[in-house]
């Protein structure tokens, strides 16, 4: 509480040196990665049941091993084509997917040179490294493992992202009499209040929102100008490749649903959901949803050469998941098997985890190495129906 305190005064304090307010970008920047005091910036439990939410590597081991099922062909692709077999995971969390992946890869005989970690969160890092190094010297893993600062250029190799985009900072946005205008945060009363700021300039408007009649007075979302310029410069940095991202979120034609008149701003703390961004500053995760569609443009416009979007249950369940699941339980034990089931009804159900989150992937310059279908069904788990298919 008393770092939340001292978060809040420096939020006080930039809104102050702003002239009263700052874009809500701004705010969840700060709240998410401010030095010291920032959720991600802090050494408190953020995954678990000492944490504040549970994500799917977390949940069971077999999320991870059916991406390794995906990953392996595209691996032994690029060894047999004299190219790096290098895999790079965004925001790697405890490490429990890299831990997964890099043992699962190991069994299947995939090649793997190098497990690249990019983590901005200090305690994150010093956390995996620890779980990792740990794993590496117990399980003889030949694989290299290195933390980057950075994201290399003219990289070769896979590159991971499970539940990054919803944590890169957003603009929220209001429609008031026929204009859409920023929504930032100001101070009232020495309270945090959210205030209204400039008209958003037409050109980062996406195109669902430009048809105003649709949508009511007062109806709030989400752009997402600072993903977009992830993707932009992540897409232009892979040279050869395949990137691979989980995530809660949808297509813009449901994202900007006239219906979702209040955007999909949630904070999470102790495993209890809301909408209020101005809880305990720095003691709670803030997210948005993915809008799907403005993802795939600029991956598109950047240079990306195939992309694919479907549910997460679908991926996992024709990339193998029924299989690991029986190869990790029977099914006739049911002190043995009822947990494989709980963690299996997580990650498919449409109630759960299967819908709402999305597999996105998109491929740059794999086509010499060898013949990708256009849908990318030549990777397992990536032949469903394409979302995004012409």
């Amino acid at each position: 509480m008393e770092r939340s305190q001292l978060l809040l005064q420096k939020i006080k304090a930039k809104i102050s040196q702003n002239g009263g307010w700052i874009p809500f970008s701004r705010y969840m920047e700060m709240v998410l990665y401010a030095p010291e005091y920032g959720y991600y910036s802090t050494d408190l439990p953020k995954f678990g049941p000492a944490g504040d939410f549970i994500t799917a590597p977390e949940l069971t081991p077999l999320f991870g091993q059916t991406i390794a099922n995906c990953l392996a062909p595209c691996l032994h692709a690029l060894q047999q084509s004299g190219l790096p077999t290098h895999i790079l995971e965004f925001g790697a969390g405890s490490g429990k997917l890299a831990e997964t992946l890099v043992q699962q890869l190991t069994q299947l005989g995939a090649p793997l040179a190098h497990y690249d970690i990019l983590e901005i969160s200090p305690d994150l890092a010093k956390r995996q490294q620890e779980r990792l190094v740990e794993a590496k010297k117990q399980l003889a893993w030949h694989t290299e493992l290195r933390w980057l600062q950075a994201m290399p250029k003219a990289f070769v190799g896979i590159i991971l992202a499970n539940e990054v985009l919803d944590a890169l900072p957003c603009e929220v946005i209001m429609l008031q009499q026929g204009r859409w205008f920023f929504q930032g945060v100001g101070v009232v009363a020495e309270q945090l209040q959210w205030s209204t700021g400039r008209e958003v300039p037409k050109d980062l408007l996406p195109h669902n929102l430009q048809i105003i009649a649709d949508f009511p007075e007062g109806y709030t979302t989400e752009i997402h100008p600072q993903s977009k310029n992830w993707i932009r410069a992540l897409t232009s940095d892979l040279q050869t490749g395949l990137f691979l991202s989980f995530d809660y979120g949808f297509p813009a034609p449901e994202f900007y649903h006239p219906q979702r008149q209040e955007g999909s701003l949630m904070i999470h703390h102790r495993h209890r959901s809301m909408t209020e961004p101005f809880y305990l500053p720095g003691l709670c995760d803030l997210t948005s949803h993915v809008e799907w569609s403005g993802i795939n443009k600029t991956a598109i416009d950047a240079g990306a050469d195939t992309t694919y979007l479907n549910n997460q249950a679908s991926f996992l369940l024709e990339a193998g998941i029924g299989d690991l699941a029986l190869q990790a339980g029977d099914p006739n034990n049911p002190k043995q098997f009822l947990p494989i089931s709980q963690a299996l009804q997580k990650l498919l159900s449409e109630a759960e985890m299967g819908e709402l989150f999305k597999v996105f992937a998109f491929t740059k310059n794999l086509h010499a190495i060898f013949p990708l279908a256009e849908d990318l069904s030549i990777l397992p788990g990536l032949g469903g129906r394409n979302r995004f298919a012409k």
